[in-house]
């Protein structure tokens, strides 16, 4: 699909709400990491981000340099209605793979998985993710760990450990990336926490 043709299938999932993806909280793996984080500056990007509950997470928390974007404007407009205080200027209605920013931290939840899992579109993602990095940055969040099959049309897409680490240690120092200890119970045993610094 093309940009245009990504943002129809998405806006017309939210105007469905077939967003199974969605667990209405931040993820418990995501939470958890984001309560470790002490600079309240440091600017962060959540991309694919749907409804936000990570970045809506973030900035109750004190968190003012938080970015969202996503290819669709109906979750973004969802996450201002929540948040009418939130700067609209950091609602970012666009596609990542044309995205042009730094950040110091980019937090991932159920975007990687969101797009057919070719691996030029695996390695595109990881090359973009080091290009939107200041050095020393880092991505992190969650890969569902679960066997690719022939299906090519339906969300989420998973894969191995074996495979991300090649798409990221070209760009990164891997800090670790195993099954995460904390996942929500129906995902239980099929995520990886991942956190991965730019070379």
């Amino acid at each position: 699909m093309n940009t245009e043709e990504t943002k129809k299938y998405w806006s017309q999932r939210y105007k469905e709400a077939n967003t199974g993806w969605d667990i209405g909280a931040p993820s418990t793996p995501i939470k958890t990491y984001i309560d470790q984080l002490e600079d309240k500056d440091t600017k962060i990007l959540i991309p694919g981000a749907g409804n936000a509950y990570e970045a809506e997470y973030l900035w109750k928390q004190g968190f003012k340099n938080v970015y969202i974007l996503d290819i669709s404007e109906l979750p973004l407009q969802a996450f201002k209605e929540r948040n009418p205080d939130f700067p609209t200027e950091q609602l970012i209605c666009e596609d990542f793979f044309t995205h042009d920013n730094t950040y110091n931290l980019i937090i991932e939840q159920t975007f990687f998985c969101s797009f057919p899992p070719f691996p030029e579109k695996r390695k595109a993602y990881a090359t973009h993710m080091a290009k939107l990095l200041q050095p020393k940055g880092k991505l992190v969040g969650l890969w569902f760990c679960f066997p690719l099959t022939d299906d090519l049309i339906n969300p989420p897409f998973g894969g191995s450990k074996e495979e991300y680490m090649d798409y990221f240690e070209p760009y990164f120092t891997v800090k670790t990336l195993e099954k995460a200890h904390n996942s929500i119970p129906p995902r239980a045993s099929r995520e990886l926490f991942g956190i991965f610094e730019k070379l």
